[in-house]
């Protein structure tokens, strides 16, 4: 009888079609000010944001030339835990860095 009810039943066997979608993803930008070291904000792209010394550079000279500069993309966790971790060393450097994230 197990086996007369297995043939039988429409669920089995069929497959379901999921769409998975990417999450939305943030841009995180740097904002420049007066009082914060071009240097500073080298080292915090380098170490919070994985940039190597050239990458680094240019989104500090765009922070510097342009008022803000893109630090990278990421889900919205991510570039939440971002943006504080750059206040907080930014606050123990004593330096006003800004950082903040936009939708993409």
């Amino acid at each position: 009888m197990g086996d007369f009810l297995a043939e039988n039943d429409p669920r089995i066997g069929v497959k379901e079609e999921l769409e998975v979608r990417e999450p939305r993803k943030y841009k995180v930008l740097l904002l420049n000010d007066d009082y914060t070291t071009m240097d500073f904000v080298v080292e915090i792209l380098i170490h919070v944001f994985n940039k190597s010394e050239t990458e680094a550079t240019l989104i500090m000279l765009a922070v510097h030339n342009e008022g803000k500069g893109v630090c990278g993309l990421y889900p919205a966790e991510i570039a939440e835990t971002k943006v504080d971790t750059v206040h907080k060393l930014a606050r123990q450097a004593g330096f006003p860095l800004k950082c903040s994230m936009e939708g993409e």
